[in-house]
């Protein structure tokens, strides 16, 4: 496995590998490796002759200082985890190696991009595009694999993938839970015990919310879930919203569409840690 910190050295050990027209994936991280990133190197090695993994803390896509200096950088522990999944070269450059300059590049999707996340972070989505789009140039991948954790963003990139007529399969892959049904985040090692024990109501609550649409309204089921789990200490939701899983607009009535996703992103703990989490209805 090659640890590779600079584009002049990446694009010389990708030559190679080109010109044999090996099948090349790629799966872009910021780093802080746990089992569901794993799960997306597994499938990519799995499926491509090579995998390139990136790990970089991209801070064009923090609208948030404190957030950005406080997210978890691990990057022996994360070469550590990969060299047992078969990767053939980790990406792991400087700030300064991506952005040399300024990147002033402008990406625009709505109405995907202007909702929920987009809404609430601005400027979150066209930073992961540039990032995106520059690894996608660099790398030039057949396939990319993402989580489904992180559900708009996957919408977000396939949409600029299609404008940009970028040629690379957009590969999402199933969120990862620990046994306690908590979605798998880097996020998560800045929560003490008590706080990850809290933060398991998350997906307990969004389980239940699929029995109980079953008989109520999607209005009742967002109040639902937004009551149980603001009633919890240490919670506070910031959004969930009830959206069709093509377009990410909102639905009011279970029978508008036949792909019914329920998007949710909850504060947990006193400092606090920022947790996002989906579930399908439909």
């Amino acid at each position: 496995m090659q640890i590779i910190s600079t584009v002049k050295e990446l694009e010389k050990s990708l030559s190679a590998i080109k010109k044999e027209e090996k099948a090349i994936g790629l799966v872009p991280t910021m780093g802080a490796l746990h089992a569901g990133h794993a799960s997306l190197v597994k499938r990519s090695v799995e499926e491509n002759d090579v995998t390139v993994v990136s790990v970089f803390v991209n801070p064009t896509q923090f609208n948030d200082k404190n957030d950005l200096n406080n997210y978890p950088r691990t990057l022996e522990a994360d070469c550590l985890l990969l060299s047992d999944l078969g990767v053939t070269i980790v990406f792991a450059p400087t700030v300064e190696e991506i952005y040399p300059e300024p990147d002033t590049r402008k990406f625009s999707y709505p109405p995907i991009d202007s909702v929920m996340e987009g809404a609430r972070r601005p400027g979150h989505f066209n930073g992961v595009c540039q990032i995106v789009s520059k690894l996608f140039n660099m790398v030039s991948p057949n396939k990319a694999y993402f989580g489904e954790k992180d559900f708009q963003q996957i919408a977000v990139i396939r949409a600029m993938v299609k404008a940009l007529n970028i040629p690379v399969e957009i590969c999402p892959c199933p969120i990862i839970r620990e046994e306690t049904g908590l979605a798998l985040s880097s996020r998560n090692t800045l929560l003490s015990e008590e706080e990850k024990a809290t933060a398991t109501n998350i997906s307990r609550i969004l389980f239940a919310s699929v029995d109980f649409a079953a008989q109520h309204s999607v209005k009742e089921t967002h109040e639902m879930v937004v009551s149980q789990l603001n009633s919890i200490d240490g919670l506070e939701v910031e959004y969930f919203q009830i959206v069709d899983g093509i377009t990410l607009q909102p639905v009011n009535l279970w029978e508008d569409t036949d792909y019914i996703m329920g998007c949710i992103t909850v504060y947990c703990g006193a400092r606090p840690i920022r947790l996002i989490d989906n579930i399908k209805y439909k």
